[in-house]
């Protein structure tokens, strides 16, 4: 049985949203953090339950009725996300009322929506969907996790039109914490020239995306996800190669085979140095993109990358900007997705034209 992406939404700091130029005017930053590009929510959820809902609510409300609007889909079958941060902006409220106010007269609604699952629980509230529903919070790779967990409803064939997502925000707070930790350059670059500066630390980022599976075959289908593999601490770049050819194997495929391959490469000198290493032994011969300069670092920003590749093969165009090495000249049929977070969480996906 296969899988198919029937539609997608994404959120980012480039013009995703609601625009049918696909990534033909990238936007640039000068900084240290990359913030997402929002619209007007007002026209897409009632403006009296705007007022409740915090930054990383919003985007993902927006990016999933926007997707089933593309799908043409008005209930899904089951709505799953992955998150590694949960709803910040809320969590940071609640703790700092808690201490600002002593533990006293705390008001509940910051409390409630500080969960991790809010953000599916808020789109089933909205449709009143009272189908399966589920949140993976697994750190670097909880966007796969949703993905494994929707293949398997539909190989099951418990569920159709399964809504997945993939949402994280960044906010003051998390920023300033996650950069004494070292996770983003401590001194302000260029988005664009991200993968020049040779440094410590990448961009910090945040965004949503939204996608629509289904197990029936459609001219109107975005692509197919093929294949997702996740790996957690492997030894060592040898073993990573290995990984990556037995993936590959198991769906009939080598590396020539591949039309592109999309990393994750961040800009962190202590982190690409996986990257690198494949580019000259594994993927010596394929064309090379990259997508982190355009959403930032974030641990589900694999869910960009997969918005991006469905686009790509529905689109049969490779954005200019992604571009890291071009060898082949042809429209992308097959394209490989390899991602780590961490040097801890790495996860692989496989898309390919319908």
């Amino acid at each position: 049985m296969k899988t198919y992406i029937r539609s997608s939404a994404c959120i980012s700091p480039q013009n995703t949203f609601g625009n049918d130029n696909f990534l033909t005017e990238v936007v640039e930053y000068n900084g240290t953090r990359l913030k997402a590009i929002e619209p007007d929510y007002k026209e897409l959820v009632d403006p009296k339950q705007l007022r409740r809902m915090s930054h990383i609510i919003k985007m993902g409300m927006a990016t999933a009725m926007e997707c089933l609007k593309k799908g043409n889909t008005e209930m899904p079958g089951a709505i799953i996300t992955g998150t590694a941060y949960g709803c910040l902006e809320d969590t940071v409220t609640f703790l700092t009322r808690t201490i600002e106010q002593q533990e006293e007269l705390l008001p509940p609604t910051a409390f409630i929506q500080s969960t991790h699952n809010t953000v599916a629980a808020q789109i089933a509230l909205m449709l009143k969907c009272h189908q399966y529903n589920n949140t993976f919070v697994h750190k670097g790779i909880s966007f796969e996790s949703a993905l494994l967990d929707a293949i398997m409803l539909l190989k099951e064939q418990e569920a159709d039109n399964i809504l997945v997502g993939g949402t994280d925000e960044m906010t003051d707070t998390s920023f300033t914490i996650l950069s004494r930790l070292g996770l983003y350059k401590r001194w302000p670059v260029s988005n664009l020239d991200l993968y020049a500066t040779k440094t410590r630390g990448s961009m910090g980022g945040e965004g949503a995306a939204f996608f629509l599976l289904t197990d029936k075959a459609s001219k109107n289908n975005l692509a197919e996800l093929t294949a997702i593999r996740t790996i957690y601490k492997p030894e060592n770049i040898e073993d990573i190669e290995k990984r990556v050819v037995s993936f590959l194997a198991d769906n009939d495929l080598m590396i020539k085979d591949i039309d592109l391959v999309i990393t994750g490469k961040s800009g962190d000198t202590a982190h690409d140095d996986i990257y690198e290493q494949l580019y000259v032994s594994l993927f010596n011969g394929a064309n090379l993109a990259n997508y982190k300069h355009l959403c930032g670092e974030y641990p589900t920003s694999s869910a960009f990358a997969l918005w991006l590749a469905s686009n790509i093969i529905k689109n049969e165009i490779v954005p200019e900007a992604i571009i890291e090495r071009s060898i082949k000249k042809t429209v992308p049929k097959t394209i490989l997705i390899y991602n780590h977070y961490q040097k801890k969480y790495h996860s692989l996906m496989l898309v390919s034209a319908i």
